[in-house]
């Protein structure tokens, strides 16, 4: 009867181990997976978001410029803070003050 009641005591400290090893291991994977989530998802938009602000803050007068609607035009001053004024058109009387941060796309003068 003693050894029966020494396997069982055995038995029971090893399934309470097993259990600690099973909740460390359910941590382990939820931090593998939240991991790979940042690396998939929010890093690429960190470092697109990096070219952006790059990009603006390279942006001249006479740079050729792609609004995020959808119209071509050319700058012809830069205000103060974010503020760009932009020439649409071939009658240049188009002039339309905007947000650096509508502009999606910069062409270069000289290129």
């Amino acid at each position: 009867m003693g050894i029966l009641l020494e396997a069982a005591a055995t038995e029971a400290d090893a399934s309470a181990a097993g259990g600690t090893f099973g909740f460390l291991s359910v941590i382990i994977v939820y931090a593998l997976l939240i991991g790979a989530m940042w690396f998939f998802l929010m890093r690429p938009q960190s470092k697109e978001k990096k070219r952006v602000a790059a990009m603006l803050s390279t942006l001249a007068e006479g740079d050729s410029v792609l609004t995020t609607s959808g119209f071509y035009g050319t700058v012809i001053s830069i205000e103060d803070g974010d503020t760009v004024i932009v020439e649409f058109g071939n009658n240049k009387n188009c002039r339309i003050p905007m947000e650096k941060s509508a502009i999606s796309r910069v062409e270069k003068a000289g290129e």
